[in-house]
């Protein structure tokens, strides 16, 4: 009896892989791939810290829409359009009209879509009603007048509701699966018509929201999560940045043992990731709190950075490294009293759990963005010289105590020394 082991299977299925290896052409794939900027996160991530990706309060953009937690704020979503196109006196075939004529870049700009989101007239209704809701939360969090159009008792666009909220709103807009392209929110201020340019007031208004200082360029415009991105990066001196990113060589001490080692810590002059730099013995790192939202934001930066490859490893590089000097409630304790780290989350213990939990199971590209520095710091500390005047800083100066009593001890030799001397000439004079 002969038995089919599957090598030669069957025929047509052969004839068709080998059809389709033919067809294959790198640069459709790659203009494929770079139209992607909003994904669904690997089983392989998620499931170290589920909640992490899961929006609490409200959806956008079709991943987690229907989702039973998230649908009592659906009634909200329906009465912020309802005022959106009240106050902009337009009719609703407008808005649709204009979003039909983006409805393939808006497809293309989500990974794997289920099928019920194939449907043009369901996920343009879908990208409407979201966009209009998220506008409508920003715009009345960031104006200053209370001339919103919501009544003073209104659940969720009141003062009290705006501030009851928008954190758990603002938490939610960072996840990578519940994003929205800009380009609704786009096309949506621009058949409004009350502003000049749309790209530039959405960009402004997005800045606001995430309470910026600064208006530097958003670079890539893809979505909330890739705004925050940008304005965490905002560009400055890098002084110790090389273009050519050399690999690290080291990982880097923890921050008490570079301190004992001499190394001494400052806060960066501005409070951008990139601002990290080393100069003749001073490391220098921006302001970073450490609070509820810490991990969430960090660990959906993190996730965009792995899935979208032109997002580069920045914040992953940052990330790391903080997790590299602090090994410890020591180390937070040390960057606390240096001004670096705000500590919101409690006990010194907890704040560094929490950051060291950030890189568990996380790959860094070895070329990081942060190599000359690390490479420059272990080149510093290797210095004998340097090492053993911090040991005798850290060992006889950590005190006015100890200062005098190494002073007292000096004297006391010297004295001694001294009076050993005086002894001895008056023992050879005497003879």
């Amino acid at each position: 009896m002969e038995i089919d082991d599957g090598t030669v299977g069957d025929k047509s299925w052969v004839v068709e892989i080998d059809g389709q290896s033919k067809k294959i052409d790198p640069l459709i794939e790659n203009k494929q791939w770079s139209k992607q900027s909003i994904y669904r996160v690997p089983a392989c991530i998620k499931k170290l810290n589920t909640e992490v990706y899961t929006p609490q309060i409200v959806s956008f953009g079709p991943y987690h829409h229907g989702e039973n937690d998230l649908m009592p704020m659906e009634e909200h979503k329906h009465r912020a359009l309802l005022h959106f196109l009240k106050k902009a006196k337009k009719p609703f075939h407008e808005f649709m009209a204009a979003m039909e004529a983006e409805f393939e870049r808006l497809q293309e700009a989500y990974q794997s879509l289920d099928e019920r989101w194939k449907d043009k007239e369901s996920f343009l209704r879908l990208m409407i009603l979201d966009g209009c809701f998220m506008l409508e939360i920003m715009r009345v969090k960031t104006q200053k007048s209370s001339d919103h159009g919501y009544a003073y008792d209104d659940p969720v666009f009141s003062e009290s509701g705006i501030h009851h909220n928008v954190p758990y709103i603002k938490r939610d807009m960072m996840m990578i699966e519940n994003q929205l392209p800009l380009l609704v929110l786009d096309q949506l201020v621009l058949v409004e018509g009350l502003h000049r340019t749309a790209e530039k007031y959405v960009d402004e208004l997005m800045q606001r929201f995430w309470e910026w200082n600064s208006t530097a360029s958003l670079g890539q415009r893809l979505h909330p999560l890739g705004v925050l991105h940008s304005g965490l990066l905002k560009p400055c001196g890098q002084k110790n940045r090389d273009p050519k990113t050399p690999k690290m060589d080291t990982i880097i001490r923890s921050a008490v043992e570079l301190h004992e080692a001499g190394i001494r810590f400052k806060t960066s002059e501005s409070d951008s990731l990139l601002d990290i730099w080393f100069d003749n013995g001073v490391l220098s790192l921006p302001k970073l709190t450490v609070d509820d939202n810490t991990k969430y934001m960090f660990l959906n930066l993190m996730a965009f950075e792995r899935l979208h490859v032109r997002a580069g490893n920045d914040v992953t590089s940052f990330v790391c490294f903080m997790d590299h000097i602090i090994d410890s409630a020591k180390d937070i304790n040390l960057l606390h009293y240096k001004g670096i780290i705000l500590n919101a989350v409690g006990s010194d213990e907890a704040a560094a759990e929490l950051c060291n939990r950030l890189t568990k199971d996380v790959v860094l590209d070895p070329s990081s963005s942060l190599g000359k520095v690390q490479n420059d710091v272990k080149n510093y500390i290797q210095n004998d010289w340097r090492r053993h005047r911090a040991n005798l800083r850290h060992t006889y100066f950590t005190s006015p105590w100890t200062t005098l009593s190494l002073m007292a001890a000096i004297v006391l030799l010297i004295l001694t020394v001294l009076q050993t001397i005086y002894t001895m000439l008056q023992f050879h004079l005497s003879a």
